[in-house]
């Protein structure tokens, strides 16, 4: 797992007997997502009206060959969800609440895999920040959500607690790495995968906390507030960034195409696959009937996807 830092205050606050590793099955489902993305990122806006081949000897466009594998990946979260009903118990809290984050990190991806290291780099003018200074700026404000929310967790304050302290301390802060510098350093790929690890971790270090404890009390920008809220601030910041990300590529004169767009449809569906899965108990004993499910529709989908740019370059 990439990290600059190892995180070691996120280590260090949380309870290693709570952690809730992510599936080695999802793990496998993202595997194959590159070269779906690359396959896709492949196809030239012009051959989206060409003949492909569907099942039962009928014919589509491949255009819709894209929107097939929008709805496998939907599909695969119906039949998920699914082999979890019944499923003893829950996942807890905690779990639900960071799980929208997964919908949410996989919608910016959507966003960000079409583009280039010229194209985050562009100054899009008037003050606004370049899409690599916001990305540096999200992966830093999640670590940042990470260390100090099992911080605050830890201390276990009451919500009226007079002497609630402003903050973790300027000691706690000082190895955060700089979001000007380490955190948007190197190539787009980089980036994005430092913000896989740093979620990644924050979810398999936050993600088992008992219920009881997530209200206890925090600080949000100077504000009060039960620790949930910080959880609940993971999905909410990707999604107001993945929006000035989308801002800025207007600015630098960057539209979207449409492959770019079906692109992320895919990715979101995804992501909402995730989703779904994420906050199951780990001892359910339907998980691993649906992260089958989840790793076999992956598969399903790179094998359609191969169809599709075989249609798209005859």
């Amino acid at each position: 797992m990439y990290t600059t830092t190892n995180d070691a205050p996120l280590l260090r606050h949380t309870n290693p007997d709570l952690a809730r590793p992510l599936p080695a099955a999802l793990l496998d489902a993202r595997k194959d997502l590159p070269a779906i993305v690359a396959d896709i990122l492949a196809v030239p806006e012009t051959a989206l009206e060409r003949d492909w081949e569907w099942t039962g000897g009928g014919e589509a466009d491949v255009r819709y060959g894209i929107y097939r594998l929008h709805e496998l990946l939907e599909r695969a979260g119906v039949d998920a969800a699914r082999a979890l009903a019944g499923s003893n118990g829950d996942g807890g809290l905690a779990a639900a609440i960071i799980s929208p984050s997964a919908a949410a990190r996989w919608d910016l991806h959507g966003v960000l895999a079409p583009l280039t290291d010229v194209e985050i780099d562009a100054d899009p003018g008037g003050g606004e920040w370049s899409i690599r200074r916001t990305l540096g700026h999200v992966v830093n404000g999640q670590r940042a959500y990470g260390w100090g929310t099992a911080w605050w967790i830890e201390q276990g304050f009451a919500l009226d607690d007079p002497d609630l302290p402003a903050s973790a301390g300027d000691a706690f802060w000082a190895a955060l790495p700089d979001e000007e510098g380490v955190e948007q350093a190197g190539s787009l790929d980089d980036i994005r995968a430092r913000l896989d690890a740093i979620l990644d971790l924050s979810a398999e270090r936050l993600a088992g906390v008992p219920e009881d404890r997530l209200g206890s009390a925090c600080r949000w920008s100077g504000f009060v507030a039960p620790a949930s809220f910080r959880l609940s601030r993971w999905s909410s910041h990707l999604r107001e960034h993945t929006i000035q990300v989308e801002k800025t590529l207007g600015y630098i004169g960057r539209p979207l195409t449409e492959v770019d767009r079906l692109l992320r449809l895919i990715a979101d569906a995804y992501g909402r696959l995730e989703e779904d899965l994420f906050p199951a108990p780990v001892s359910a004993p339907r998980l691993a009937a649906a992260m089958a499910l989840a790793e076999s529709a992956a598969s399903e989908v790179q094998a359609v996807t191969r169809t599709v740019v075989e249609a798209a370059r005859r």
